[in-house]
């Protein structure tokens, strides 16, 4: 076997080879701005058009509530800046386990704004406490926003609950979906978000491209001013090449996402199953029902997380210890401290997070090398 084996889909994807083949031409011959009028403008501007139906298509939004950004976290900072206070309604709300690219705007914008930010606690499976949205989204909560899926734990949030608790106060609500478009279905027609984040490179896409759902009637302030591109909403010339690629990535995604999610949870579930069996004291961090696919963050406890990492790596095999955005902190995972773990079990704490190309003789290897690694620790 290879011992090339890649476990950190979280991080980011392999790009598809139709991907890479879809962007190809728009990186060579096929150079218009899509702005422009003639003839090679407009055949830009059709293959925008095109991708903004596919990213739609994906999470069953109309293509005219796409805006295409320059990555996740811009969507994150587009979809928290946005938005304008209206009246007394000025609190923000958000949770203590999100990705830092949703945390850190939206305490910039509180403290630049002097308005009020609550973080909703959790409990110790990663899912907001049942009594925190009564007492913290009332009719002066402005914005909520909530991840749908937890990047380090794979936790799912009740999505539904949220918009709907969020809808009868009439607080403006935003999911940061980068680690469950592609993974889980949405449907933004069912689960009715105000503004939901997506980013191309979590989905075998490239990097560099990711876009922001914002439903229609809802106005948005730019964040990037200039020109008049996506409506106004985020100026600069496209990036046709990366668009068309999160386009592809986004229908292929679509077409395949129960199959792929059926055999990447029977993979993190072998895997699962063989390192606690092997490692009793293993501890699964994360909902053990209302999860993602894909993810699996397991405790070592009397091991260094970064250690063990770094030995599996020696042996080919690519894993984390939490968010990539936080690698080389030297401080555990906010999203384990706030689920309740200490600090030795959090920074005992692998992630584990898998692909549609993985493959049950990786599983078996991964799990033989870290009990090797374990043994000898």
């Amino acid at each position: 076997m290879s011992t090339a084996i890649y476990l950190d889909h979280s991080a980011t994807t392999p790009m598809h080879p139709e991907v890479r083949e879809a962007m190809l031409p728009w990186l060579g011959e096929a150079w218009g701005n899509p702005s422009s009028l003639h003839r090679h403008g407009r055949a830009a501007r059709h293959a925008v058009d095109t991708a903004r139906d596919q990213v739609a298509a994906l999470i069953g939004a109309d293509s005219r509530e796409i805006i295409f950004t320059g990555s996740g976290t811009e969507a994150n900072n587009l979809a928290i800046h946005g938005p304008r206070l209206r009246g007394a309604r000025n609190r923000i709300v958000t949770t203590a386990v999100e990705h830092h690219a949703v945390l850190h705007p939206a305490r910039r914008r509180a403290e630049r704004e002097g308005l009020p930010l609550d973080l909703l606690p959790v409990d110790a499976e990663g899912r907001i406490a049942p009594n925190a949205l009564d007492t913290a989204i009332d009719e002066n909560a402005m914005l909520v926003s909530a991840m749908l899926v937890n990047n380090e734990t794979g936790t799912l949030q009740d999505g539904a609950t949220l918009a709907a608790h969020c809808q009868d106060v009439g607080a403006i609500f935003h999911s940061d979906a980068v680690q469950a478009a592609g993974r889980i279905p949405i449907n933004v027609r069912n689960l009715p978000v105000s503004l939901l984040s997506i980013s191309a490179h979590k989905l075998q896409g490239p990097k560099g491209i990711g876009a922001l759902y914002v439903r229609r009637g809802l106005r948005l302030d730019a964040q990037v001013v200039g020109g008049p591109q996506e409506s106004g909403r985020r100026a600069g010339t496209e990036n046709v090449a990366a668009i068309v690629g999160f386009g592809r990535a986004c229908a292929l995604a679509a077409a395949r996402l129960d199959d792929v999610a059926r055999r990447v949870s029977s993979l993190r579930d072998q895997l699962e199953h063989e390192v606690c069996a092997a490692f009793p004291a293993a501890i699964v961090n994360g909902h053990p029902l209302h999860r993602a696919p894909h993810i699996l963050n397991l405790s070592f406890p009397g091991h260094d997380g970064e250690s063990l990492m770094l030995a599996l790596d020696a042996q080919g095999i690519a894993v984390s210890t939490g968010s990539a955005c936080t690698a080389g902190s030297l401080d555990p995972s906010h999203v384990l401290l706030a689920m309740g773990l200490d600090h030795a079990h959090a920074q005992a704490a692998l992630r584990f997070s898998l692909g549609p190309d993985n493959t049950e003789d990786e599983v078996r290897y991964v799990v033989q090398t870290l009990c090797a690694i374990l043994g000898r620790v």
